[in-house]
């Protein structure tokens, strides 16, 4: 019994610390993507609100001050879940907030005149955070699996979630540096990039959420994942970076233009 409950513990810590979690080295990844791609006036007065600092460098203070309880009404802010086949204006709004509230608050900050040197670089940091957020197709899952958090799977024989695979698992077994990982992504052509950056929040999640339908549909519960699952994502999940730090840095240069 003993051994039950020890394990029933461990079980419900790794759910609650992959719930809201894009990796770290994802987030870096989308960070130094999208420091890269900036205007020579946004990179100015984004070091400045950072104090010196990249974009890489700040790009998971969201998860971080999760450990302090006077940033709990942020919890929210890192997923939205709406119904499979519908819009996300055609959702009521929810009361706690969500992602899309999350990125559309930040940067209304960021564009205020009125906004504080402190506040701005508090919803940089945020910003810099959920834009990656949003590019991980489980923090556009389902509410009652918890973005596959609830859906048990193993990887290389570990026991994980659904949610961790996409968070962390394919990520560190692709065993890269954030700088590495940024550097082998896809190279793309100036009409590729434009037609990436183009659209709103809204259709930006919404095809996450349609990535969250498919991999929805890609596992068993209790299946055993490992090379081969890896082999048929890992594209995804690159791309799915890439196009978070492209994005990102559109945002960016839109507010500092």
């Amino acid at each position: 019994m003993k051994n039950i409950i020890v394990l029933l513990f461990l079980t419900v810590q790794v759910s609650f610390a992959n719930e809201i979690v894009w990796a770290k080295t994802g987030h870096r990844t989308v960070g130094e993507v999208a420091q890269n791609q900036l205007t020579r006036k946004a990179k100015k007065a984004i070091k400045e609100l950072l104090d010196g600092h990249d974009l890489a460098f700040v790009s998971n203070y969201a998860d971080e001050i999760k450990a302090d309880k006077a940033f709990n009404e942020y919890f929210s802010w890192h997923y939205v879940n709406f119904p499979p086949n519908t819009k996300y204006k055609d959702i009521p709004p929810s009361p706690d907030g969500d992602l899309i509230v999350a990125v559309e608050t930040s940067v209304k900050a960021l564009k205020d005149k009125n906004t504080s040197k402190e506040d701005k670089a508090f919803y940089l940091k945020l910003l810099v955070h959920f834009m990656g957020d949003l590019h991980q197709p489980m923090h556009a899952g389902q509410g009652e699996d918890k973005g596959g958090n609830d859906i048990q799977v193993r990887w290389f024989g570990e026991g994980t979630n659904l949610h961790r695979v996409w968070d962390s698992d394919m990520i560190n077994s692709y065993a890269m540096s954030y700088t590495e990982l940024a550097n082998a992504l896809p190279k793309l052509d100036k009409n590729e990039k434009k037609r990436i950056i183009a659209g709103s929040i809204y259709e930006w999640i919404e095809e996450s959420q349609d990535l969250a339908n498919e991999i929805y549909t890609s596992v068993e519960v209790g299946e055993k994942l490992g090379y081969n699952y890896s082999y048929k994502y890992m594209d995804t999940v690159r791309n799915q970076l890439l196009k978070g730090g492209l994005r990102l840095a559109k945002v960016l240069n839109d507010i500092f233009a």
